[in-house]
């Protein structure tokens, strides 16, 4: 299971990347800065929490996670 924290560094990460991503987007079909950037925050905002939020039920979901092994057997 992963930490809080590190759900929180992984949600961070991704968010800037597709933060950049979805205002490059708004500012190719827009030609417009101010209102591309409008898009990207309120994207981010909104999906940094749903994302956080889909991360942590998944931490509690063992579906697809091998069980570890112990080092020996007695």
């Amino acid at each position: 299971m992963e930490t809080t924290q590190r759900s929180i560094a992984k949600a961070v990460s991704w968010r800037i990347l597709a933060t950049i991503i979805t205002t490059a987007i708004a500012l190719a079909l827009t030609g417009k800065w101010e209102f591309a950037a409008t898009i990207g925050l309120a994207d981010t905002f909104t999906k940094f929490f749903i994302y956080f939020g889909h991360e942590r039920l998944w931490n509690r979901i063992n579906y697809g996670r091998e069980q570890k092994q112990p080092e020996y057997i007695i």
